[in-house]
């Protein structure tokens, strides 16, 4: 009895070690950077070089905006605010906020349109935080984007509380989970829930307009979520999302007639300040998160109801311009998110967040400022000068603040943090501060006081001085950039070495196994190290190996698919030679060839979710895209799938080895299918299909699936340790275990991953009986005892692999289908929700591959072959799982190599770190599903100790 439990409990220690490891270097290696306990305070001022505010208030400089009014559009991609002649094709979606466009680009206003760019990860906790604090977000923020905490370091919201600003805040929730205490007046809306397209946006309406006639408010929040739920469940060429935009721009319409009403001298917005923004952009397919030009260029919409601010330095001016249709040039700028928020602290005069590194733009800066148009104005009259001294004088000012700010937190931040930056960087940055400080006190502040004197010099002289300080602010954001995360490689190496021992005690254990059972990985006959095992092990090292390049990750799917094609051609030839099972062969390599296109799709961001089959290249047949045969395929070809799965196991349970509860566990998911296709026709788009079941329903099916799901899984438990027939036949229990299983798992699986679930169920079919059906083919040619066929586990785990990128996803946090997270349920509920996005994400190339695993330990017994003893079978089951873990161990623990030798690669937070993290995750769960598979298989044999492989 006790070699047998230490098959089942060894996966047990394997999952422990795992966890350890992944820990202790997830530690290391994902340390945010310190988040120092400091804020700035309004007589920190005194401490700095520059001009000292008159203020009683200690201001740092003078607020130039008394109220400011903050419109987020979240996931605003740029070309929805910029003119379409800044593209090179126009699409559906773009010039639909033509008030913006019309106010940016019309005489005498005081609007500008600026192309915002953000840095990645380019989720929405990472951008709030970011544009708030004025730092950069650290990747390890991701994690924490479904249960935003509170920003504990000083930030913007912080310091307009602390010096007396009053800020209202409605829309996403999210503000209010960051800010718990900050806001005088809240109105949030839940923001998880991205079926609903009209909640969170119809709720700012509600509250936006009638504040706007308030005095009782500084600063006006209000965040609209509709484009980001519109782009997630429809994407970006959809009608949801073009009817969205038309919504924002009445309500932009409105907004800005309302203010400019009350603009005059004495009116309530006589000095208000208006931002349209978005925190981050969005790929056509809706998604967000990595560090796409999609992703991360979005757009900032800046206007006063001042005098207009037609020009500044042409050293300051980042526009990029264009002629439209008529003629008429149209400029956009740009601005760095990381500006964002010392730029608006500057405008209200607040003390700038310490922890920021950012710099004021000058664009943004001037428009609530002003300025006056330069065009003919005689440089070397000093009257005609003035206004612009007197604002290029306030500008560099304010740089000299804002540099001071900077250099005050490099240096705190250098002694206090753990490790802070090397003595070399710090050196460079301290002299370009030290230059631009030293030309500061010895020139310019010495020109500014006697300026009357010098007034022909003065112009050049603050141009330069603004160069010293850009110079600086530069220097530390490219540092920040390239080397702001704090790697602690001792943490990392115990962990990395963690998982070097864990791959050493599973080959130990499969070496146990094969001593106490004297059987052996070596070819038949003992002869020397099979073909077989050799080409596994290449296969392996080739998709491993391939991990230390940014781009085979970013073609990760494509790699796999094609080395599955490798060990099938392999299996082809075989089969010839053999004349066997050619059929078998050569459908595996038709399935993979159809798998490849499916996973070209997906990285070309058209993923095979819900644009899969509308998407796929219908000039390969001749067909129109738009032909009426691409509708019927779409919606009647996967409830046919669902239908042709529900008869495949109808016809499996009609078997005599099906008895007792668990012919009524499978029976079940009979019906589970029969729902499937029910909910599928209800929604479908053929107008006759969806009138006929238009009284199902469709929102309470998903749930009773979920609940028959749970039921089956529950009923199995009770099969497993009470059937009485369970001890009979370990080979037909085996089967009968497996088959059950799956069928209680699958059609959960199949409704989360959206119409393309039955299609991909039965290209996991197929791909499993072929490779049973070869292996079974290898071994049915000798009486050897050969426990089982690494290249059969390895192209297993290869199937599985391409599955996860056939379905849609890929390693990056943008390929989440955070829509399935809400199929049959419209609030959020953290738990329940993270428990469906992992079971979409993780489905089909995780859960089933691994409990379908058996199939291989039995496949002889199967198609009715030699077949061994059930002691012989529990061994190869045991070894087979044992190699499975070992794969997977192996490519993670290359991806951690990986990572630790790229972590100053540039891009570590938008490449390599998301491949870690999902790695990670899914080696916990196979670990997970291996333990579980251990129990649930196991059946309660007696051990006795001497029967090894040989019954019979």
């Amino acid at each position: 009895m006790g070699r047998r439990w230490w098959m089942k409990w060894y996966s047990w220690v394997i999952l422990v070690a795992h966890v350890f490891a992944i820990l202790i270097f997830t530690r290391g290696f994902l340390l945010t950077r310190t988040e120092l306990p400091y804020y700035s305070r309004g007589s920190d001022i005194s401490q700095s070089p520059c001009f000292s505010s008159t203020s009683t208030n200690h201001s740092w400089n003078k607020p130039v905006v008394d109220r400011l009014v903050i419109i987020v559009l979240d996931a605003i991609r740029f070309d929805f605010v910029a003119p379409s002649v800044f593209f090179q094709e126009k699409k559906a979606w773009m010039d639909k906020l033509s008030v913006l466009q019309k106010m940016a680009f019309a005489e005498g206003s005081s609007a500008k349109i600026f192309k915002a760019i953000a840095d990645p990860p380019t989720t929405s906790l990472q951008r709030l935080k970011g544009l708030t604090t004025g730092g950069l977000p650290t990747f390890i923020d991701v994690g924490n984007s479904f249960g935003a905490p509170a920003i504990v370091e000083d930030n913007f919201i912080h310091q307009l509380v602390e010096n007396g600003k009053r800020v209202v805040m409605m829309g996403d929730d999210t503000w209010i989970q960051l800010f718990p205490h900050h806001f005088n007046n809240s109105h949030p809306y839940p923001s998880f829930n991205v079926k609903d397209l009209h909640t969170v946006d119809n709720g700012c309406i509600e509250h936006l307009f009638p504040a706007l006639y308030q005095d009782d408010w500084d600063v006006l929040i209000a965040h609209f979520l509709g484009v980001d739920h519109a782009g997630h469940i429809f994407g970006v060429d959809s009608m949801p999302m073009i009817e969205k935009l038309e919504q924002y721009n009445l309500m932009l319409e409105k907004l800005i007639k309302v203010l400019g009403s009350q603009s005059e001298p004495g009116g309530l917005h006589e000095n208000t300040f208006l931002l349209v923004m978005g925190d981050h952009g969005q790929t056509l397919n809706g998604d967000h998160g990595g560090g796409s030009a999609e992703e991360v260029e979005t757009s900032i919409f800046a206007m006063s109801f001042k005098k207009p601010p037609t020009s500044i330095p042409s050293e300051l001016d980042t526009s990029s311009c264009k002629l439209d249709l008529d003629g008429k040039k149209k400029c956009t700028s740009s601005i760095q998110q990381l500006d964002f928020a010392v730029t608006v602290s500057a405008l209200l005069g607040i003390p700038f967040p310490f922890g920021s590194i950012g710099q004021v733009n000058p664009e943004l800066y001037a428009l609530g400022a002003g300025t006056r148009n330069l065009d003919g104005i005689n440089a070397r009259d000093s009257s005609n000068l003035s206004e612009l001294e007197e604002w290029l004088l306030n500008y560099v000012n304010v740089l000299c603040i804002n540099s001071w700010q900077v250099k005050r937190y490099i240096d705190v931040y250098s002694a206090s943090s753990v490790i802070g930056f090397s003595s070399e960087d710090l050196l460079h940055i301290s002299n370009a501060y030290v230059q631009a400080e030293q030309n500061w006190a010895n020139s310019t502040k010495n020109l500014l006081l006697h300026r009357n004197e010098r007034s022909h010099t003065l112009l050049p002289a603050l141009t330069r001085q603004i160069d010293f300080y850009f110079s600086f602010l530069s220097n530390v954001s490219e540092l920040a950039r390239s080397k702001w995360t704090e790697f602690n490689l001792k943490l990392m190496g115990i962990g990395l070495g963690t998982m070097l021992i864990s791959l050493f005690i599973i080959f130990l254990a499969i070496q146990r196994v094969n001593n106490l059972y004297t059987t052996s990985l070596l070819s038949p006959g003992g002869s020397g190290i099979s073909f077989e095992l050799i080409f596994a092990f290449f296969v392996v090292a080739i998709r491993a190996c391939s991990f230390l390049s940014n781009s085979f990750i970013l073609e990760e799917g494509k790699v796999a698919s094609f080395l599955l094609a490798t060990t099938s051609i392999v299996r082809l030839r075989s089969s010839i030679m053999k004349k066997k099972m050619l059929f078998e062969a050569v459908s595996f390599l038709l399935l993979i060839s159809i798998l490849r296109f499916t996973i070209e799709v997906g990285l070309s961001k058209q993923a095979a979710t819900s644009l899969f089959l509308s998407a796929s290249p219908s000039w390969v047949l001749g067909v129109a895209p738009g032909h009426p045969l691409w509708t019927y395929m779409a919606e009647i070809g996967p409830i046919l799938a669902v239908i042709l799965l529900a008869c495949l196991l109808c016809r499996t349970i009609t078997s005599s080895i099906f008895g007792g509860l668990w012919k009524y566990i499978t029976m079940a998911t009979i019906l589970s299918y029969v729902l499937i296709a029910v909910y599928w026709g209800a929604e479908s788009s053929i107008p006759t299909l969806a009138l006929l079941l238009q009284g199902m329903a469709k929102g309470q099916i998903p749930r009773m699936i979920y609940a028959i799901g749970l039921c089956q899984l529950l009923l199995f438990v009770v099969a497993h340790f009470f059937d009485k027939d369970r001890e009979l036949d370990y080979k037909r229990s085996l089967v009968v275990k497996t088959v059950s299983i799956l069928s209680a798992w699958s059609p959960t699986i199949i409704i989360l991953s959206g119409k393309q679930g039955s299609l991909v169920a039965l290209a996991l079919i197929i791909g499993g009986y072929c490779i049973v059906k070869l292996e079974s083919m290898e071994d049915s040619d000798s009486d050897a005892i050969f426990t089982f066929n690494p290249l059969a586990i390895t192209q297993w785990n290869l199937l599985a692999v391409c599955l996860f990128f056939a379905t849609g996803h890929w390693c990056a946090f943008d390929g989440l289908r955070y829509g399935a997270a809400f199929i049959g349920f419209d609030e959020f509920v953290l738990v329940r929700q993270a428990i469906l996005l992992t079971i979409d994400t993780f489905g089909f190339s995780h859960i089933l591959p691994v409990l379908a695993l058996p199939f291989l330990a039995v496949c002889n017994f199967l198609f009715g072959q030699n077949d061994h003893g059930k002691d012989f079978h529990f061994t190869q089951l045991s070894q087979m799982y044992m190699m499975h873990g070992l794969i997977t161990a192996t490519t993670v623990t290359v991806t951690i190599i990986c990572v630790t030798i790229q972590r100053r690669h540039l891009m570590v937070w938008g490449l390599f770190a998301p491949k870690f993290v999902f790695d990670v995750v899914s080696l916990v769960l196979t670990d997970v599903l291996i333990c579980l598979a251990s129990l649930l298989y196991s059946g309660r044999l007696e051990d006795d100790g001497t029967r090894g492989g040989s019954e019979n």
